[in-house]
């Protein structure tokens, strides 16, 4: 199953964005996690289907309506841990 790495930099800390995250890659029947970074920006790996893993990194790019995305990377990842849920770390 694919599995991406994904770095969202921006107004992305403070304003409900892990959760907005978690609600879509819930909706996506994603696996994974997403957690803030020291940085300010946000981590998210997650797992899943081809097709929903992209209609959930364009979800990301809009962000909820508090986030402001000004950037955003997507990594595959050739290794990743298995994860039964989505989950805010």
């Amino acid at each position: 199953m694919p599995a991406l790495e994904i770095s969202a930099y921006g107004r992305v800390q403070g304003v409900g964005f892990r959760r907005y995250i978690q609600n879509c890659a819930n909706r996506y029947d994603l696996k994974g996690y997403v957690q803030n970074r020291p940085d300010g920006s946000v981590l998210i790996i997650a797992s899943g289907q081809r097709d929903r893993l992209d209609m959930f990194v364009s979800e990301i790019r809009q962000g909820n309506r508090f986030a402001q995305v000004s950037r955003l990377t997507v990594d595959e990842l050739a290794q990743y841990s298995e994860y039964e849920e989505f989950f805010i770390a």
